[in-house]
């Protein structure tokens, strides 16, 4: 069985924007003490591997971790950002007058962001990266370094819920959820354990 830590970035820049994949969005001071926090809870159990999204919040995120644990980090595409297209780099008070936003808010299964992505493609990729990962994996531990969106989408997937349920579930920044992948089952272990800052 692979038990995967779903590390979402810490803290980062530009709070009043849907950043998306903007490159060059870096992570606050709170933010790497955030991250800081998880290594050092991650530092009690054996990770065996990194992996995460090339984006530079989670590049950074991915660093500290690689740093405390002693490991390479692998930046794989498929765990990037979901693709907010038209919207990226928006304010949300412009995204929210955009009539086509309450479709996307309220339909996350059927909707798609004007030229972006859609939850379906998001869970589709994130899902099948997870199982080359067990599959690579079949008996260790793997932290997965990421963004909410993305995590959101591996966790309903994991527990059976349909994306429209993707909003109840909080992932926050510098949080760390917990799945395990065994040869005939997927269980949720956590959701959004924020570690205490250091």
């Amino acid at each position: 069985m692979t038990v995967f830590h779903l590390l979402r970035h810490g803290d980062r820049d530009l709070l009043k924007v849907l950043i998306g994949r903007m490159p060059g969005v870096a992570l606050t001071e709170r933010g790497r003490a955030e991250i800081a926090a998880v290594a050092e809870r991650l530092a009690s159990e054996t990770v065996a591997a990194i992996y995460a999204s090339p984006l530079q919040r989670t590049r950074e995120s991915a660093e500290i971790l690689a740093e405390r644990l002693g490991l390479p980090v692998e930046f794989r595409d498929d765990l990037t950002e979901l693709d907010y297209g038209e919207w990226t780099g928006a304010t949300f008070d412009a995204i929210r007058a955009d009539p086509r936003w309450k479709w996307w808010s309220t339909a996350r299964s059927l909707a798609a962001i004007p030229g972006g992505e859609t939850m379906r493609e998001v869970q589709r990729r994130v899902v099948e990266a997870l199982m080359h990962l067990h599959a690579r994996h079949p008996d260790d531990t793997v932290a997965v370094v990421s963004h909410g969106d993305v995590i959101r989408a591996a966790l309903v997937f994991a527990l059976g819920m349909p994306l429209d349920f993707y909003n109840r579930i909080e992932v926050a920044q510098g949080s760390i959820s917990t799945i395990r992948i065994e040869p005939h089952a997927i269980r949720v272990l956590s959701l959004n354990e924020r570690p205490r800052l250091v």
